[in-house]
This record gives structure tokens, sequence and C-alpha cells, in this order.
């Protein structure tokens, strides 16, 4: 085998150090992978890492951000297909909503079966945390508004999706980027909670009740209110043969 040059070695090293924070989870941090554990596990001499970073900090910076921009999958990807089957089988607009609330729930456990639902847990876990960080260095801060950034376009094109299956639009002056946002906040909030050890809140609703009856986590319950203050059905068409409008609410 060659000789690596020094970009296989960064990279190298860099997902070493990425499998480390994987395998210790969400409380281990960058500041507690040391270079030299990455070294040893990749069976690499001191020298070979500090030809490319100066410090230990150095490097450390370089994992966070190559953590951070790392994705297992799509950002959107667990949600749609949590839903795309039940829209085309015609589910209501509660059903829609109770299974993508409980998809966005189940990405942030990382005690499931499926151990490529588990790893993409953690790698969602671990990069929220770094997120929490990204003052410490400007490359973190560009790093977490980029992946951001995907994150809101792949979730506003499956909102606008959903809103065109259920003939919704968004109530004036409200942008579908403004619902995004909200939604993003709300179920990054709830992934904190999740690293904090808190369990998700479940509500059994029962005929008579002021919800629809079912089970319902506190992540679909807030999903459903800001459907329907965002949003509201389209006017249906004044003529049968105008272009198409109306549909079920996204939240009957």
């Amino acid at each position: 085998m060659g000789r690596r040059t020094g970009d296989e070695t960064r990279a190298l090293l860099l997902r070493v150090g990425m499998q480390l924070l994987l395998e210790r989870g969400v409380s281990a941090g960058v500041q507690h992978i040391r270079l030299q554990d990455v070294l040893r596990h990749a069976g690499l001499t001191t020298g070979a890492a500090y030809r490319l970073w100066a410090d230990q900090s150095d490097y450390q910076r370089d994992l966070a951000v190559a953590m951070v921009r790392l994705r297992l999958s799509g950002p959107a990807d667990y949600a749609r297909a949590a839903v795309e089957a039940l829209v085309a089988n015609g589910a209501t607009g509660d059903e829609v909503i109770r299974a993508a609330a409980e998809a966005h729930v189940r990405s942030a456990m990382v005690d499931v079966d499926d151990p490529a639902d588990a790893a993409d847990a953690q790698q969602f876990l671990v990069s929220l945390a770094l997120r929490t960080t990204a003052q410490t260095w400007p490359e973190l801060k560009e790093a977490s508004s980029e992946r951001h950034r995907e994150s809101i376009a792949a979730f506003a094109e499956l909102y606008g999706f959903l809103m065109d299956a259920y003939g919704l639009r968004m109530k004036s002056p409200l942008t579908l980027e403004d619902f995004t946002e909200a939604m993003a906040a709300m179920g990054e909030g709830f992934a904190v909670r999740a690293m904090e050890g808190i369990e998700h809140p479940r509500y059994d609703v029962a005929e008579g009740d002021e919800l629809p009856t079912g089970t319902w986590s506190l992540f679909a319950l807030g999903v459903r209110a800001l459907v329907r203050e965002f949003m509201t059905p389209i006017e249906p068409p004044e003529h049968p043969d105008a272009s198409r409008g109306g549909g079920s609410s996204g939240a009957e």
C-alpha cells in the first residue's frame, strides 16, 4: 500500500475521531477526544498528526466541524418515510401528524432495536450538542449554520408536499419558511430534553375529551397547534373545472 497523502491522513484521523464521538455519545464532547487516543486507534505516530494540526485544540476544532457536517441520511428522510404511504392511502391529517411526530421523537432515541436508526439518532444528538457550542469557533458556527440551512430546505420541501396533499396554504403574512423554522425550534428543543434524559410526554385521549381520540405525543400536539395557527384550507375553486383547490384540513 502506498504512503498516504496529508489529505488522506487528515481524513482518516477525523473519521476515527468521529467514530469515537459516536461510540462515547453526547456526553463526550470533542474536548474529551484526545489526539493520542485517535492516533493509537488509527495506528499512526504523533508526527503524522502534528504535521497537520498545530495542537490538540486545532484537531478538536476540525473534528467538531466534521461531525456537524456529517449526515448518515437526508435531513427529512425519516419523516418522509413515516408519512408518504399514509398520504398515498388517504390518511387524515391527524394521522400524518402523529406519525411524523413519532418519527421525530424516535430520531432522538439511541436505545432502539434497528442499529441504523440508533446510529442516526446518535449522530443527530452529538451534532446537536456541538451546535449548541457553535460560538466556540467561527468554523463551527459556519458549519452549524450550513447544516441548519440544509435541514430547513429539506423540511420545507416535505411540508410543501403535505400542504399540497391536504389542500392547505399559509396564512398571510406567514411563509412556509416561518413554519419550518418554528417546527425546527420545537423539534430541536424536544431533542435537547431527550439528551437530558427527560421522557417524552404522551397522552391517551378518550371520547369526550377536547382533543381527537388516540395516543398523542406532546410534540404531535404542538405540531397540530402550529398547523392550525399557521395554515388554512385553500379556498375551493369557483367552477368545477377550475384549478385544484380544497381538500381536507391538515389537522382534522
